[in-house]
């Protein structure tokens, strides 16, 4: 499920994001998308591609990896971000939500680590 008032569109500096054509209250789920899980080998193997830029890592231990279908692996990073995510591993989904009132025309951000306000630095960040 992604709401229809979703859209992608360029994102400034950061190829393309997802956006809204309508206000968005908080608390409000904004899709549920299933996702496709790899296992340890196949996320080295995905580590080495492009798609290491689009996958999460999944699992209670985190040593597996997932791509995200519909639009989950196209929302942007930023801290602190507007919507976070969240995984349900027996169900093989991820669903996002919102942390605060959107605006019309307003890009949607999740924290890749995780919670909406976590401030550490991401690993694209941490490069010299």
């Amino acid at each position: 499920m992604i709401q229809p008032y979703l859209y992608i569109s360029a994102s400034e500096g950061r190829g393309r994001g997802v956006y809204t054509r309508e206000a968005i209250p908080a608390d409000t789920v904004i899709e549920v998308s299933p996702v496709l899980v790899m296992n340890g080998e196949e996320r080295r193997i995905l580590d080495l591609t492009l798609l290491h830029d689009y996958i999460f890592e999944w699992g209670e231990q985190r040593d597996c990896c997932c791509v995200g279908l519909g639009y989950i692996s196209l929302y942007n990073h930023r801290s602190p971000s507007n919507c976070e995510y969240f995984m349900e591993y027996e169900d093989e989904i991820m669903f996002v939500k919102t942390v605060r009132d959107i605006r019309e025309g307003e890009e949607l951000t999740i924290n890749y680590n995780g919670s909406s306000a976590n401030t550490d630095p991401v690993w694209f960040e941490a490069l010299p």
